[in-house]
């Protein structure tokens, strides 16, 4: 029994939520470093404050893969999750501009980012649920397609209010009025987008899936199960490995920890003036807590204590196929440069091409807008570039688009450093554009068939962690890293991005895919 093929409607309808969805994250990313400013927050301290974003989906998105995988209820298997993550998104939104302290529009920022990993981290599983093989790079290309449409209606909304003479400016210490109406128009289209998928898309029944899962094995030669085929971690492993994990946390918190002492001790004289703050122990704390959670694991196991979801997570991050290792490290550089840019864009671009660092006047403000506009060229081009790759992945290798794209982008990042005036950096956003089509769609085609069915929400959530993982990296070294190595000018995270989507684009060339239209061969056979 094969999933039927569906029709170009049906696609639609099933990935319209995105549209909601990436305007609510796409709102965040262009405005909130704007915000932060606004309220008082200083460049070196923007990384810090974002942390609480990736930190959220490291959490969040498992956990809801985990349970979307179990749920099933009048409502479906995904979808409660669309909602009710739509629901709490769309008012975090409204809540957002309103905000009257900094540290109140940092934990509004957590909450909204959690809402929103709710609500996107089943509809990448959604994807892979109702879409046969040969369907899925056209089903994630068509959510790149509303990913990018609804970044463009995001980047432009501050820059339409201004033009409609709504005002871009306020008083030192507030939030200016183009940003709270584009705000509350984000926070309904949000929940409006969201719906319409809901109401439109009937999942399959558990028995369906397990169907057609089955009839997936046969064709591909893949025996009963593909997700049992290496014995679990032992406790011993767990023990050993965490332990590792947790020394290094350690030691490398102390090192900071000397660092940041007055006087240093003689032993750091070597350092000379680098300057460590207190944003590396978040590193340091990463390192640490992989290492707690494999020892939590390693002591449930060892007591017989494994039926539960936080082992089936943990156990299945280590028992991932070979593919899905593999493309974890092109997302730890796609996304690394993606949240570069993202953290550093609106000073970079104000500081580099307007010459203005204090975010009350009115040219900084300028410089925000023009930045927002460029966000809206970005996911235009890429809108218009994930049709193209729904073509594209039926005639050319996908590592090799895949590669293309992302040195694409490269070459748009160290654009925007080169380039001095303003105007012609739409040219380097095109190239970003093309990239960030790829990134939000093709690896997510070659996972799906990696994966087995009644996985799919916990493997996609597990996979977010590679996307999360690199922004925590970024947001706790980017800081660090422009400090010590150039002169805290935040022009230069773009010259970071561009290294690091070179890597990406190297990186996946080594990838394990399986095409669309696969023979019978093993998972993680070349193609």
């Amino acid at each position: 029994m094969q999933k039927p093929k569906l029709s170009f409607g049906q696609i639609w309808n099933m990935c319209f939520g995105f549209l909601g969805i990436q305007i609510g994250f796409d709102l965040q990313n262009g405005n909130v470093s704007r915000i932060f400013q606004t309220l008082g927050a200083s460049i070196d301290s923007l990384p810090i404050l974002w942390i609480a974003a990736p930190l959220t989906g490291l959490i969040v998105q498992p956990i809801v893969g985990h349970f979307s995988d179990k749920t099933w209820g009048r409502f479906g298997r995904r979808r409660p999750y669309f909602l009710v993550g739509a629901i709490f998104a769309s008012l975090a939104l409204f809540v957002m501009p309103n905000s009257p302290a900094l540290w109140i529009a940092a934990g509004t920022l957590w909450i909204m980012d959690a809402s929103l990993n709710i609500t996107m981290e089943p509809t990448r599983a959604f994807v892979g649920d109702m879409l046969p093989d040969r369907q899925r790079t056209t089903g994630y290309a068509m959510q790149s397609f509303f990913i990018g449409l609804g970044a463009v209606i995001a980047g432009a909304l501050p820059w339409l209010m201004t033009e409609f003479g709504v005002s871009n400016t306020a008083p030192e210490g507030e939030i200016p009025m183009t940003v709270h109406l584009a705000f509350y128009i984000g926070g309904a289209a949000l929940f409006l987008a969201v719906l319409l998928t809901v109401l439109t898309t009937p999942e399959y029944s558990p028995e369906q899936m397990e169907q057609f899962e089955a009839a997936r094995r046969e064709a591909l030669g893949l025996g009963e199960a593909i997700d049992d085929d290496s014995p679990p971690r032992s406790a011993g492993a767990f023990f050993s490995g965490g332990l590792a994990w947790l020394a290094i946390g350690l030691l490398l918190g102390g090192f900071f920890w000397a660092g940041m002492m007055d006087p240093r001790p003689s032993w750091l004289t070597w350092l000379g003036d680098v300057e460590f703050k207190q944003d590396l122990y978040v590193f340091a704390a990463l390192i640490a807590g992989f290492g707690i959670i494999q020892v939590a694991a390693g002591a449930m196991r060892s007591r017989g204590r494994d039926r539960n979801g936080f082992m089936e997570v943990v156990g299945d991050l280590f028992r991932m196929p070979i593919t899905m290792r593999q493309l974890a490290t092109v997302q730890f550089f796609s996304w690394f440069g993606l949240f570069a840019m993202w953290i550093y864009g609106t000073p970079a671009v104000a500081d580099h091409h307007y010459g203005a660092t204090d975010a009350a006047t009115a040219l900084y403000q300028d410089a925000g807008n023009w930045w927002a506009l460029l966000g809206a060229v970005r996911n235009g081009v890429a809108a218009a570039a994930a049709l193209a790759i729904i073509w594209l992945a039926a005639q050319v290798d996908r590592r090799r688009l895949h590669a293309t794209c992302l040195l694409l982008g490269a070459i748009g990042f160290a654009g925007m450093v080169l380039i001095d005036d303003p105007a012609p950096l739409v040219l380097p956003m095109v190239g970003v554009g093309v990239a960030w089509a790829a990134i939000v769609s093709v690896p997510y085609a070659i996972l799906a068939g990696s994966v087995p069915a009644r996985k799919m929400g916990i493997y996609m959530g597990i996979f977010n962690i590679f996307i999360v993982v690199p922004q925590l990296v970024a947001a706790t070294l980017l800081g660090f890293l422009l400090r010590t190595f150039f002169g805290n000018e935040p022009i230069w995270a773009f010259a970071i991005a561009s290294a690091s989507f070179t890597c990406a684009a190297i990186a996946v060339l080594f990838v394990s895919d399986i095409p669309e239209d696969a023979s019978p061969e093993p998972l993680g056979a070349d193609a």
